[in-house]
């Protein structure tokens, strides 16, 4: 791997260990040539996955680009940055257990809307606001009697 501080094209693993989610590897790496240390991580991607938007225009998945659209929803909520880590694995391994390669970007929103009701109500109003395009407070109090709903 190349040391993101000098390039230099062989770096070594100092140690390895699993997350505490098991579902990554976690690494310390250090660089001959420059003498610095970096962590990286490690999982599995059991298939590249093409997001289709809404005019039928296809994209690669971007799990950074998930977990950034996740850490506005969950910003200043009591969410531990291990949790949010995990629920983007959780969501992208969802994902790719479908068994398509191919999916519409309101699956991905309706996945990510199934997790954050799970984990936070606040965040998961929040996504939904952006998500479902609300132009009025009364959108707000739509989503909320649902969430209540669902929690009797």
């Amino acid at each position: 791997m190349k040391c993101p501080f000098c390039g230099h094209a062989d770096t070594q693993v100092k140690d390895s260990r699993p997350s505490e989610d098991g579902l990554t590897i976690r690494r310390r790496r250090y660089c001959p040539e420059c003498n610095s240390r970096f962590t990286t991580f490690e999982r599995v991607q059991l298939r590249e996955l093409t997001v289709v938007k809404k005019n039928g225009e296809r994209r690669l998945f971007d799990r950074d680009k998930l977990a950034r659209s996740l850490q506005l929803a969950l910003r200043k909520r009591p969410v531990t940055p291990e949790q949010s880590e995990q629920l983007v694995t959780r969501i992208t391994q969802r994902l790719e257990s479908i068994g398509e390669s191919e999916i519409p970007t309101q699956m991905i929103g309706t996945t990510i809307m199934d997790e954050l009701k799970k984990l936070d109500s606040i965040a998961y109003i929040r996504f939904a606001s952006v998500y479902r395009d609300f132009r009025e407070a009364k959108d707000f109090e739509n989503i909320i009697d649902e969430l209540g709903e669902t929690k009797k």
